[in-house]
């Protein structure tokens, strides 16, 4: 067997079923060898067996690296989480398999180690990753067309001192998609508690990004007594400007994302056009991710919903967001990014006005400050969680 091959032999010897969470009981992920031969992990609920590649195979998950990296991941047990999170290895499709599948093969049996697991809630299946076995909690909640796997970053710099779970949100990633549900803040924010309680947690603190911030938001407004602290990644707030086709959505049924309109390799095209280095990086990564739902009629429907009521999301009168969020009492971390077309910083003066006591933290950044600016969102995460 060829030395490379043998790096990856290594993965297979310290599998762990008990690590990965395998939807439908088997999966198929690619190992690429860069100018070597490929080879397929196939999993199932109990068991991984190594296999050359077969090209007919679609798999769920490819990870790629070159023969120096397959050695170093052979003589390390923690370098393929190394490896991934330094660029040296690359991964496309699910990463829910692809690190699932890294998780379990790293030879660690430690407490706190990054596992993966569906949890049966009230709210339906519910698919979480979670690391670290601190007494806090931090639960992290992802933005439209976004999964779990974006907090990896955040859990593998939080997971010294707290225990962090990221889940995917209903209608998103691995969890259940059902469909007609209402997909809206409020209903998010108890899917979040239905979790918590499966769990057996009774209060934690709620790091959540874009539409996540605006479900850990309505959290806090339901259940102040629940959520030690919020973390607010760039969050979705309702819009102040003039809404001119807010008719025509309230008209518009989110089930007609049951029916694909465009072929896949339209929609592809204009999503990698649209999100910023689209093709490569922690963004393709990202953008497979959400095609991987957006693809299925359910996910679909999820999607449209969610967007529908981020867009309707009604900003004045008592009832409104920005009079509920005056009355927000949880102690609040607002992150901005300078660069944020979809939630301009301008919101910031806004919050001000609303959460005179709130911290705000500016960033050189986009939309999703935790992956295009990690340090500095971590460290500001870090200083903000230790003060409450």
């Amino acid at each position: 067997m060829a030395v490379a091959a043998a790096g990856i032999e290594a993965l297979a010897e310290r599998y762990d079923a008990d690590v990965i969470d395998v939807p439908g009981g088997r999966g198929l992920v690619r190992l690429q060898v860069r100018g070597g031969d490929d080879w397929d992990a196939r999993l199932t609920s109990r068991r991984m067996r190594l296999v050359p590649a077969r090209p007919d195979d679609e798999p769920d998950a490819t990870i790629s690296a070159d023969a120096a990296t397959w050695r170093a991941i052979a003589a390390d047990v923690r370098g393929g989480m190394t490896a991934f999170q330094k660029g040296r290895l690359r991964m496309r499709g699910s990463l829910h398999l692809g690190v699932g599948l890294l998780a379990a093969t790293n030879g660690s049996d430690e407490p706190g180690r990054l596992r993966f697991d569906t949890l049966s809630t009230r709210s339906g299946k519910v698919s979480i990753l979670s690391a670290g076995v601190g007494p806090d909690i931090a639960l992290c909640l992802h933005g439209l067309g976004g999964t779990k796997a974006s907090f990896l970053p955040t859990v593998a710099a939080l997971a010294d001192r707290y225990r962090v779970v990221a889940m995917d949100l209903p209608g998103f990633g691995e969890s259940d998609k059902p469909i007609g549900a209402p997909y809206d803040a409020g209903w998010f924010a108890r899917s979040a508690f239905d979790t918590l309680d499966e769990l057996g947690v009774q209060s934690a603190h709620v790091v959540g990004n874009s539409m996540g911030g605006r479900v850990a938001i309505e959290a806090a407004l339901q259940q102040r007594e629940r959520v030690r602290g919020l973390a607010l990644l760039s969050p979705a707030l309702a819009w102040l400007r003039d809404r001119r086709w807010a008719p025509v959505v309230r008209l518009l049924r989110p089930e007609l994302g049951l029916l694909q309109m465009a072929p896949r390799p339209v929609v592809e095209r204009i999503v990698r056009r649209v999100v910023p280095g689209g093709s490569d990086g922690w963004s393709a990564a990202g953008v497979d991710e959400f095609l991987r739902a957006y693809l299925t009629p359910r996910g679909r429907a999820a999607f449209y919903a969610a967007a529908r009521n981020i867009y309707l999301d009604e900003p004045h009168g008592d009832d409104g967001f920005w009079k509920r969020l005056e009355g927000l009492q949880a102690d609040s971390l607002f992150v901005w990014g300078r660069h944020d077309t979809l939630v301009p910083i301008a919101f910031m003066k806004h919050v001000e006005r609303a959460l005179p006591s709130a911290r705000h933290v500016e960033l050189d950044c986009g939309h999703v400050p935790q992956l295009e600016r990690p340090r500095e969102t971590h460290a500001a995460l870090r200083d903000f969680l230790a003060s409450r």
